[in-house]
């Protein structure tokens, strides 16, 4: 009885990690960044400066949502990620006015600058 006790606790346990780990690598998917205002600044004097073309898009675009597959992402020109490091990672699209930086492996919005 013991014996079946201790498998049924382990496996308990067993799964229940597993759960973690699923919740914890989908929690680090997606990741931003706090953006100061002065680099926000750089960033919308880029985009204005080099007519940045805006891409249409229907749906809402949030942080931690993929872009749709026919949405351009450009990268992100040294004019900005050399004043803003953290953005070399990503790319990016001109929204309505917005920069939207995405993570080009999940294609996810990390950020929005306004």
């Amino acid at each position: 009885m013991k014996r079946i006790w201790l498998v049924a606790v382990a496996a308990a346990g067993f799964l229940a990690s597993g759960s973690a780990f699923a919740q914890m690598s989908t929690e680090t998917t997606t990741t931003t960044w706090t953006v100061k205002p002065q680099e926000r600044t750089v960033i919308k004097d880029y985009v204005v400066k080099e007519k940045v073309r805006p891409e249409a898009i229907k749906e809402d675009v949030a942080i931690g949502t993929p872009v749709p597959a026919d949405v351009q992402l450009q990268p992100v020109p040294a004019a900005i990620y050399t004043r803003v490091p953290e953005a070399r990672h990503y790319q990016y699209f001109d929204w309505d006015g917005r920069v939207v930086f995405v993570d080009p492996d999940s294609r996810k919005v990390v950020q929005i600058v306004d």
